[in-house]
């Protein structure tokens, strides 16, 4: 921990996440407090539905009142394994199930604030199993090339964090990306990226 911890209370503990207050001692002496959201963390999917283009949803967002086009995404539950998140949370938002799925890379979202880390994949053969969404969900199920991704950020047709990360991620390595896409699964497990050589 940067600094001493003298005290943390939590303020407010929810259904998705917590927030507490730490008063921490810094090492210049200074006590500062820091109001930190915690989160069990979360997952999300840039699913191909062809080489060149993904599966997104729209889906109406109370804290922007409003709609955001983003990546299929959720959040883990208590010990589950991102993989097997990422499987349900597609399946769930999209109806898709994916045969072959990559994990890319994970960051933190808003580090100034939270702890939540999101860890971001690729998945490619889908499957039409049909939409599960929870009753309080309002999802619609779209495409978008992924030629087109950089015009509609450009122009706020896309603004959200982690669909932005994702995709611009996909589009920076898609020769190596369309390698994978495809080869087979090694072992039935996720192939990471570093496991693909290009040729340059």
């Amino acid at each position: 921990m940067i600094g001493h911890l003298l005290k943390s209370r939590k303020i407010y503990d929810g259904k998705i996440l917590s927030l507490r207050v730490d008063d921490v001692r810094l090492k210049q002496g200074i006590v500062a407090r820091r109001e930190v959201i915690e989160h069990p963390g979360a997952v999300a999917i840039v699913a191909f539905k062809d080489p060149r283009t993904v599966v997104m949803v729209r889906q109406l967002r109370h804290t922007v009142n409003g709609w955001l086009l983003e990546i299929p995404a959720g959040t883990l539950k208590k010990n589950e394994n991102p993989v097997c998140c990422a499987q349900r949370e597609l399946a769930e938002e999209t109806g898709y199930e994916a045969g072959k799925m990559m994990r890319m890379f994970s960051c933190y979202v808003a580090p100034g604030y939270s702890n939540e880390l999101i860890h971001e994949f690729v998945a490619t053969d889908l499957k039409h199993v049909g939409q599960c969404m929870d009753p309080d969900e309002f999802i619609q199920t779209t495409t978008v090339k992924i030629g087109d991704v950089a015009s509609k950020i450009e122009h706020g047709k896309i603004r959200d964090g982690k669909s932005i990360c994702g995709l611009l991620y996909v589009s920076s390595r898609y020769q190596t990306i369309h390698k994978w896409l495809m080869k087979t699964k090694k072992n039935g497990r996720p192939v990471q990226l570093k496991e693909i050589t290009t040729n340059r």
